[in-house]
Formats: structure tokens, sequence, C-alpha cells
């Protein structure tokens, strides 16, 4: 169990004169099971929100999937606040949804396994 997987997401600390500071984080070394569990329902939430517009709102469903992120995810690295402000806008759903996809299923995105691979 030593080279257990890990995931990264990179959230923007600030904006000066057009330069973009941002801090990488990585998941805990350990995420338990029972996340899986959660993850399994998120994915199934974000389904159904795509297919029946009438299930739970986007806002609810960002606003759940935000806090699952940051909170469970990682572990309460950084706080909600900081993730929905740390994401850059185009991008946003779709960096939370690989952060699901990691937890539901061991997905890494290429840019998380070369920033592994380096810090190793």
């Amino acid at each position: 169990m030593a080279n257990l997987k890990r995931n990264m997401i990179e959230l923007v600390k600030e904006v000066k004169a057009g330069e973009v500071v941002t801090e990488k984080y990585l998941t805990p070394v350990f995420i338990p099971f029972s996340v899986v569990y959660e993850a399994v329902d998120m994915v199934e939430e974000i389904d159904k929100s795509e297919k029946n517009k009438n299930s739970t709102s986007e806002k609810e469903l960002i606003d759940k999937l935000i806090d699952f992120v940051a909170n469970k995810v990682y572990d309460k690295q950084f706080t909600k606040e900081q993730l929905f402000n740390g994401l850059h806008a185009p991008n946003a759903i779709e960096t939370l949804q690989e952060q699901i996809m990691f937890v539901s299923q061991g997905r890494q995105n290429d840019e998380t396994k070369k920033f592994l691979a380096k810090k190793n």
C-alpha cells in the first residue's frame, strides 16, 4: 500500500499585474472508502441533473460539489470560499467533476501524474 494514488488541484490565490499566483494541493495520502460512496452519489446527482433539469438546481449542485471537494476530497486543506474563488470560471465545473471522478473511479489527469512524478 505504499504507492497510494493521489490527485491534485491548482487554485488561483491572486492576480498581480496580469500575473496569476496559484497554489497546488494534493489529496491526503489516504481517502477512506466511505468517501467513494459519497462520490458515487454525487456522480449520480450530476447525471440526473444533466438529464433532467428539474431535479437539483445547478447552483445547489455546484454548492454540493464545492463542499464535497473542499471538505471530503481535500480534507479541509482550503476553504469552500478559496475553492469557489480560486477556480478559473471556464474550467471550474470540469475541474470539480474531475475531482469527483478521481474519488469514484481513481482517474488522475495527466497534469497530476506529471506533477507527482516531478515531486517524487
